[in-house]
């Protein structure tokens, strides 16, 4: 089995976990009902996508 041949330092691994951080995602407002969604999703709460009705959601 492969040994390294020497110790990584901080700096290097930490270099390299540099695009492993978390991202927060990118909320909008429904245009139907105000609710927050994610962009390019149908409305969980309304059903409407782009002003168009595509989910029936019953009450």
């Amino acid at each position: 089995m492969a040994v390294p041949f020497r110790k990584t330092s901080k700096s290097v691994k930490n270099k390299r976990r540099s695009h492993l951080a978390l991202v927060a995602s990118n909320l909008v407002s429904c245009e139907n009902c105000g609710a927050m969604i994610k962009s390019h999703r149908v409305c969980r709460d309304c059903g409407f996508y782009k002003g168009k009705e595509v989910k029936s959601i019953e009450d």
